[in-house]
């Protein structure tokens, strides 16, 4: 069974994602689920990556903020 460590949502949109830490036996992951109009996708990242994902969205940001978006 896995245990919610952190767990925050946001709507943009017409979608809202959830964001949580979560822990299992296996380890520690971060989900992020997608839900438009009842359906849901969902992304799963092993804590050990989320330095990794958090760079590249850092670069994203600045890229998309150097374009005037």
């Amino acid at each position: 069974m896995d245990k919610e460590l952190f767990s925050e949502q946001a709507q943009i949109e017409r979608k809202v994602f959830s964001f949580s830490l979560r822990e299992n036996a296996k380890g520690r992951f971060f989900k992020i689920t997608e839900d438009v109009g009842g359906r849901r996708d969902s992304v799963i990242i092993p804590a050990t990556g989320l330095v990794e994902v958090r760079d590249i969205v850092d670069k994203a940001l600045k890229t998309s903020q150097e374009c005037g978006v």
